[in-house]
């Protein structure tokens, strides 16, 4: 399934029309049209818009990711040792987190 066909899909169970869609992204329904067909493609800050907008994650909304695809039960103990870190480690793992993240997000748009 292409990205165009999840907006789709995902726009439509929402009930919202393109031109909804295209307002709560801030362009026009006339793109939305565009992405959704596949003609262009939008950047990855439209595409983080819509997937807030579409209540769906970033990677789900591109290459069809589960929602949930970590063990949400281990994420406490990540935490409680995320919380005892000193405040600049804590820096450095937010931007290893981020790093990554936008890695992934690059690699699903153009693969």
């Amino acid at each position: 399934m292409t990205f165009g066909e999840r907006v789709t899909i995902l726009r439509k169970h929402r009930k919202l029309k393109q031109t909804e869609l295209g307002e709560l992204i801030g362009t026009s329904g006339d793109i939305v049209s565009k992405y959704e067909r596949g003609t262009i493609t939008p950047s990855i800050d439209v595409a983080s818009k819509m997937a807030k907008a579409l209540n769906v994650s970033l990677d789900h909304l591109i290459d069809g990711s589960p929602k949930d695809a970590i063990d949400l039960s281990e994420v406490p103990l990540a935490l409680k040792q995320f919380d005892g870190l000193l405040p600049e480690d804590k820096a450095h793992v937010i931007a290893v987190i981020e790093a990554f993240s936008t890695k992934a997000k690059l690699q699903s748009l153009i693969g």
